[in-house]
């Protein structure tokens, strides 16, 4: 098992406190901190603490050895997963991420960062706001009538006819400045479409805002978890959370943002599904409370003291709160609130003790 550093990713919309406050640092910090990598993607990897060997190296050193033989033959010799702390202080982008084989054809023809989907499960740490997946396009319909703007009558017209594919087009294609400023007029005086006009405060000119109109409005308490898979449309508002993907920088943006966009490229890998977003409470009353996905690449644990860690394939334990030690063979490692380890493929269970709380990520095979 080794103890790693860890890199700080630096965005505007992230927080000037709640990362800082986490790792014991000065707190506000004089920048916002937006993203907290933990793992071996090659954009930002983890590095051994103490030797400054990046975990990407570490691991092509001996692959079979330190993946195990599932992980290995399954996704190749590479840590299948990315883990994070996101630290949201204003919205994300409103983005999508494609399934497995749309990200091999745009990592080959398209420009794409890396040629893997990038499924995601996010279980908040502070109460969290999202928004994620399509609504029923019923339940849309009968928020635009409580709005009363006759400019969004083509909107209704696709919600009308179940086309959330269409709905979306027109939002992103056609919302102007004006149409905006209309839109979040309305929203602030209808409850749960507030999220709608503190948007437009922040992009008034972005169709993103229209397109909010179409989705699930999502708030986790902390423990609670939403699943993200490939074609989910989703923009993060609020709060701060743990969040696992498959290993993975892929994302395609559609607005909300200063940053590209290709609506065209969103349109096209889009899941046109509606209803609920996936929450997640977690599975288990004991120490571990497992979060299920269908994704093979990850599955995140939430961790307290007393737990036994008995999975196999390589892994990752982050402390968020307090401290912790993992022990397992004779070895030990001590994490405080935000410290991670990695621990390598073993047959052997590791045990946690101390105070604190943590995140355990592995496989899912």
């Amino acid at each position: 098992m080794r103890k790693l550093d860890t890199t700080v990713r630096e965005y505007h919309w992230g927080s000037r406190t709640a990362l800082a406050e986490l790792r014991g640092e000065p707190s506000p910090s004089a920048v916002p901190q937006a993203e907290l990598w933990i793992g071996a993607h090659p954009d930002d990897p983890s590095r051994l603490a103490g030797c400054d060997v990046p975990l990407d190296a570490h691991l092509a050193a001996d692959p079979a050895g330190l993946l195990g033989p599932g992980s290995l033959a399954a996704f190749g010799p590479r840590l299948p997963f990315l883990l994070k702390v996101l630290a949201v202080d204003a919205p994300l982008s409103l983005q999508v991420h494609p399934d497995r084989e749309q990200a091999a054809v745009g990592f080959a023809e398209h420009g794409y960062r890396d040629d893997r989907p990038k499924p995601e499960v996010l279980v908040a740490l502070t109460e969290f706001e999202t928004l994620s997946g399509f609504r029923r396009p019923a339940e849309t319909v009968a928020l635009l009538d409580e709005l009363g703007l006759p400019s969004l009558a083509p909107l209704r017209a696709e919600l009308s006819a179940c086309d959330t594919g269409g709905a979306l087009r027109w939002a992103l294609r056609t919302a102007d400045a004006a149409l905006v400023a209309e839109v979040a007029s309305a929203a602030a005086r209808v409850p749960a479409l507030a999220h709608v006009a503190a948007l437009a405060e922040v992009y008034p000119t972005d169709g993103g805002v229209v397109a909010a109109l179409l989705l699930n409005a999502v708030k986790l308490r902390p423990g609670q978890g939403v699943y993200v898979g490939a074609g989910v449309l989703h923009a993060h508002l609020r709060g701060t959370g743990v969040e696992l993907m498959a290993n993975s920088d892929n994302v395609l943006r559609a607005g909300l943002t200063t940053k590209p966009v290709d609506v065209r490229a969103v349109l096209s890998l889009v899941d046109h599904e509606s209803g609920p977003a996936a929450v997640l409470d977690g599975e288990g009353d004991g120490p571990l409370r497992t979060y299920r996905t269908p994704e093979p690449e990850f599955r995140l644990h939430a961790v307290r003291p007393g737990a036994v860690l008995a999975g196999d394939g390589p892994q990752l334990l982050l402390c968020t709160k307090g401290s912790v030690v993992v022990s397992r063979g004779g070895d030990e490692v001590a994490l405080r609130g935000g410290e991670s380890a990695f621990l390598p493929h073993s047959t052997d269970a590791a045990e946690v003790s101390g105070d604190g709380e943590a995140f355990w990520a592995t496989t899912n095979l």
